[in-house]
């Protein structure tokens, strides 16, 4: 029968096996890289064959930038014009402010703003019984 209780056991059941997967697959990369010589700070693509399977592992870094400290560096340098060349600048909607703005400013940038549901998230825990 499917019940909210059913769907929610899948569910839990489902997510506990979806962690387990992921740290085995996790561990087996982990040891791949080790096996291969690839080091954490390699950047690139590196290929490796090992009997019937061919390896292919792409490395990347991440890169975080603090806006205010670059702004300011680069005022310090004389190098702003540079800024818009180097850096993406993405705007987020700070919704708070946005809900409380004046209407005539929300109205006016209301149509460079797109809205659209995301995928609802669960957290399910099992009562003790």
């Amino acid at each position: 029968m499917d019940t909210l209780e059913a769907c929610a056991e899948i569910w839990v059941s489902a997510k506990e096996a979806e962690a387990k997967a992921i740290a085995k697959r996790r561990e087996a990369e982990d040891r791949m890289l080790s096996l291969i010589g690839v080091s954490e700070s390699h950047e690139g693509t590196t290929n490796a064959e090992s009997g019937l399977y061919r390896i292919k592992i792409a490395s990347r870094m991440t890169y975080a930038v603090d806006s205010d400290k670059v702004q300011e560096l680069a005022a310090e340098a004389g190098v702003e014009p540079a800024l818009s060349e180097l850096f993406r600048w993405k705007p987020e909607l700070n919704k708070k402010q946005w809900e409380h703005c004046a209407e005539n400013i929300r109205s006016a940038l209301a149509p460079a703003i797109t809205t659209k549901p995301s995928r609802a998230s669960f957290v399910i825990t099992k009562n003790e019984e």
